[in-house]
This record gives structure tokens, C-alpha cells and sequence, in this order.
């Protein structure tokens, strides 16, 4: 069975020297080294899975969706927005890359 994702990590929120724009998330994607690898990402969706303490309606896990929306850089790092502000704990967790919606 083939997987329609790729992983990625959360790198940081999108900061100057000393401002921070926690509304931006940094990411690296598995396989992409330039920007021009990263163009294909532009409008994947980005789904980062954690496990809380308390489950909810029976669930373990809980997910907050974002977006990939550009490019951040030459080394393949793009800029993502998430539905709610990914928290600080979760910088270097895994996120998943979806393969959709294909602009294709």
C-alpha cells in the first residue's frame, strides 16, 4: 500500500533578530533541498498529529491542519499556516505532507 504523504519536520515559527510571527510555521520536507523542489509543495495540506493526555470522544490523538503557502529560504524550507499557532513544544516533531489537492 503506497502512502499519500510525505513526512516533514516543524523547524520554528517564522522569526527576525528579535520578533517572532507564531502565526507562521517553518518546515523542512523530507527530499526537498531547494526551492525549486519546494514549488511543488505550494498548497499541500500539512496535518501535525499529537498525542494529548485526555482522549476526546474516544480518540488518542488529535490533529491541527494547515497549509503550505511558500517558500522560506534556497535550502527547500517552506512557510506553512496553521488553523491554530503550532506551540513551541512541538518544534522537531514530525508532520505529515499531503499529496493533495494536486495542481497537476
Amino acid at each position: 500500500m503506497t502512502r499519500l504523504y510525505c513526512k516533514g519536520r516543524i523547524m520554528s515559527h517564522r522569526r527576525g533578530k528579535r520578533t517572532m510571527h507564531p502565526n507562521v510555521t517553518l518546515l523542512k520536507i523530507e527530499g526537498v533541498e531547494t526551492t525549486k523542489d519546494a514549488q511543488f509543495y505550494l498548497g499541500k495540506r500539512v496535518a501535525y498529529i499529537y498525542k494529548p493526555a485526555t482522549q476526546v470522544r474516544g480518540s488518542k490523538y488529535r490533529v491541527i491542519w494547515g497549509r503550505v503557502t511558500r517558500t522560506h529560504g534556497n535550502s527547500g524550507v517552506v512557510r506553512s499556516k496553521f488553523r491554530s499557532n503550532i506551540p513551541p513544544a512541538a518544534f522537531g516533531a514530525s508532520v505529515r505532507v499531503l499529496l493533495y489537492p494536486s495542481n497537476i
